[in-house]
């Protein structure tokens, strides 16, 4: 199940008017001037069932919902799950009642959503439980789908893992053409703290001297280490430990992850999670 606090924040972010503005545009992108082979048939009230075929952590029922709601608001949808939940393959996950033709029309937008959103969950939680028995927190990067960051950033959550920065301007992050436009890390921080005090500032370091730099500076929040040998990562921790929090970056996936994560960094971030995604098989039939 999902932390209550990460799904209010989903609500306060997206459950309005930007939400319901990505799936008319999904839903325009379809339709058309209107589904040719949906009007063929009598508009009778159908009963339909949404199957999910194998293993799989759920995400994007409401964007599923809201794709059939939007074509028909009298749809009934009873959801035998929730976002978060792990399922299993023939796991019947909602049953639905109402217009044929606008089930019919809705029916890939909604499983569109479902199963991209699902496969960002099942692929954290996996990553998650593999490094469960390390201190290390998965994050997720800014490598998302167009229009679909918030949505993506959500399954990052139900699958356990958490977010990193949402874009460019919640969190400071100084990478290497920030610091050589500044004139160096010292420089570079100094820029940012006097610019933007309030925000979190991570600083990417590709060396032990640069970290080394880096801990004698006030006001960082944390590094991040890329592209570093597992050697390096232990040396880093070690020379880390009780001032400043370390994240690992830089070419992790599930090969790599868990020895990553045993060198005692305390954060592993990866575009894998989000951009390196199978889509979950679903199918809707009518019963």
């Amino acid at each position: 199940m999902l932390d209550m606090s990460q799904l209010n924040l989903f609500l306060n972010l997206f459950m309005n008017k930007r939400l319901l503005a990505i799936v008319d545009l999904a839903l325009a992108e379809d339709l058309g001037s209107g589904d040719v082979s949906a009007s063929l048939l009598t508009d009778d009230q159908a009963s339909a069932t949404i199957i999910c075929r194998e293993p799989a952590v759920i995400c994007g029922i409401e964007f599923a919902q809201a794709a059939f709601s939007s074509l028909d608001e009298d749809i009934n949808i009873d959801w035998q799950v929730e976002d978060g939940d792990p399922v299993q393959a023939s796991q019947v996950l909602a049953t639905l009642s109402g217009s044929a033709r606008a089930i019919i029309s809705a029916e890939r937008v909604a499983l569109n959503f479902l199963q991209t959103l699902s496969a960002v969950a099942t692929q954290t939680r996996l990553l998650v439980n593999q490094v469960a028995h390390t201190k290390v927190q998965l994050l997720d990067t800014r490598k998302t789908l167009p229009g679909l960051r918030l949505a993506q950033k959500y399954a990052v959550t139900c699958g356990g893992g958490m977010n990193h920065r949402m874009g460019l301007y919640d969190c400071i992050m100084l990478k290497e053409n920030h610091i050589i436009a500044a004139g160096g890390i010292s420089s570079a921080v100094q820029i940012a703290k006097e610019n933007y005090p309030e925000l979190d500032l991570i600083v990417e370091v590709e060396t032990l001297d640069q970290l080394t730099e880096v801990l004698t500076l006030e006001g960082v929040t944390r590094a991040l280490c890329d592209n570093f040998s597992n050697q390096d990562l232990v040396q880093a921790v070690r020379m880390a430990a009780d001032k400043l929090p370390l994240e690992a970056s830089g070419n992790i996936d599930e090969s790599t992850l868990v020895a990553t994560a045993e060198t005692g960094v305390d954060f592993i971030s990866t575009g894998s999670i989000t951009k390196n995604i199978q889509a979950i098989d679903l199918s809707l039939r009518f019963t």
